[in-house]
């Protein structure tokens, strides 16, 4: 099964039904989800919808390709946006996110001596999760303030991109472990009791950790657990509502990934786990996909063509008096397309037969890769000129027709790769987004990227 049997992904459909409350942008590292929420998000605002973009990459590249100085834990407006609705956007901070969770839930004293509990500082700026577990928290708080007709967000840079439906669960299971249960164990207990458990029975508990850890540290670990203890249950709370949010009709899930191995893998993954989880999936978004505009000429009629352009001919070989002729034989080179037989036929000399044939055999193989003859240097091919200039524009060519031969082999390589995911995975809608020749760093590169999103073929001569 090939990718043309997928389902095309329809993003538009998606963005103007007003049931469409979240969007998360999932998928491994470097895949281009912070450019895909973006362009969804820009694509939703022109549209005519008030949408808000949740990112998660500290490289602040959405900022800067929405025209705004810095982004922070306040969703901000995006200016020049067309059409009648409105974009803001946000990068998440997730100390300040922490912090605020802190601040509603706790007491000012009680608040005030957790922020500057060294071990809690330790725990907001980096504990494993926490950036996952944070962006599941600054989404239920979005959508509780029900201000945003969408909600766009990409999701933290991870490792796994399972990591943002785990981080939830790692942290309760923190929280419930056998270890904060012990060291809220003395607390809870109270009075003498208390003390007496202390003394006796975390002695020597105490003893050894303050040795491994530190006898600093393990104070600050228990000063944290006590002040945290009637918040524990709190994160538990918000975290399986904000996973429930995730399940609900109104959320929608489009996994990114390039079309390379590793990252389909991941792909499949996660999409397995989605199902497993009865979770929304609305399809695969297929980033920098390659397509060349002369597909009809495989690779391996490209290296024939580029390795006949570099052997020099053979005086006892037939053919070598009119390369040209054998290619066309060949059917390597289609010859109508040289226009070297208009500059210099009226030369005679074997010279000029020379030049003749070989400017042939460059503008054909150029032409067959997009290179318009016209645009090279006229003494480049003039037949009164040396040998050495005829021998660069053949060189030329059957460099790029190299280039072309590697294109079409990368072409074939994705196309592999995208077959083995359908054919494991045929029910998922897939949208394919061309690679563009530099990096998106402003609203016009993001409307472009919403364009092929929204168009979901294949790249021109993709295969």
């Amino acid at each position: 099964m090939t990718l043309d049997a997928a389902e095309p992904l329809a993003i538009d459909p998606l963005l103007d039904n007003p049931g469409t409350r979240i969007i998360v942008c999932c998928g491994s590292g470097g895949v281009g989800k912070t450019t895909t929420a973006a362009a969804l998000g820009v694509r939703a605002a022109e549209r005519g919808r008030k949408v808000v973009v949740l990112t998660i990459d500290p490289a602040r590249r959405l900022a800067q390709s929405m025209g705004i100085d810095s982004l922070d834990n306040t969703p901000r407006r995006v200016k020049d946006v067309e059409g009648d609705g409105e974009l803001h956007a946000m990068m998440l901070d997730m100390k300040r996110t922490f912090d605020e969770i802190v601040e509603a839930h706790a007491d000012p004293d009680r608040a005030k001596a957790i922020l500057s509990n060294p071990f809690y500082q330790s725990l907001s700026a980096g504990f494993a999760g926490t950036q996952e577990y944070m962006a599941m928290e600054k989404l239920g708080q979005l959508r509780a303030r029900d201000e945003w007709d969408l909600i766009v967000v990409d999701t933290p840079p991870s490792r796994s991109a399972l990591d943002f439906l785990d981080a939830p669960k790692r942290l309760g299971s923190f929280l419930d472990g056998k270890f904060i249960k012990l060291l809220m164990a003395p607390a809870k207990m109270g009075g003498r009791a208390g003390m007496k458990f202390l003394n006796v029975g975390m002695s020597m508990m105490t003893g050894t950790l303050g040795k491994l850890l530190g006898g600093p540290f393990l104070h600050d670990v228990q000063t944290f657990v006590a002040a945290m203890d009637t918040m524990f249950g709190g994160f538990r709370t918000r975290a399986d509502a904000t996973y429930r949010l995730l399940q609900a009709p109104g959320t929608a899930f489009l996994v990114v990934a390039a079309p390379e191995r590793d990252a389909l893998r991941e792909a499949a993954y996660f999409v397995e786990r989605l199902a497993a989880d009865d979770m929304p999936l609305a399809g695969l978004v297929l980033n920098r996909v390659h397509g060349s505009a002369a597909a009809r000429l495989s690779a391996e009629r490209a290296l024939a063509a580029a390795e006949s352009l570099e052997e020099p001919p053979d005086p006892a070989d037939p053919s070598a008096e009119n390369p040209a002729e054998n290619l066309d034989e060949r059917r390597i080179v289609d010859q109508e397309g040289g226009k070297a037989g208009d500059r210099g036929s009226s030369d005679s000399s074997p010279n000029a037969d020379a030049s003749h044939t070989h400017a042939s055999h460059a503008d054909a193989a150029g032409a067959r890769v997009g290179i318009d003859p016209d645009q090279v240097d006229q003494d480049q091919v003039d037949p009164d000129r040396a040998g050495p200039d005829q021998e660069s524009v053949e060189r030329l060519t059957a460099g790029l027709l190299r280039l072309h031969a590697e294109r079409m082999q990368v072409l074939a390589r994705e196309q592999r790769t995208r077959d083995r995911f359908t054919a494991l995975h045929p029910e998922v809608p897939v949208a394919e987004v061309a690679a563009l020749p530099g990096d998106v760093h402003d609203l016009a590169g993001l409307r472009t990227i919403g364009d092929r999103l929204a168009a979901g073929g294949p790249p021109a001569g993709a295969a």
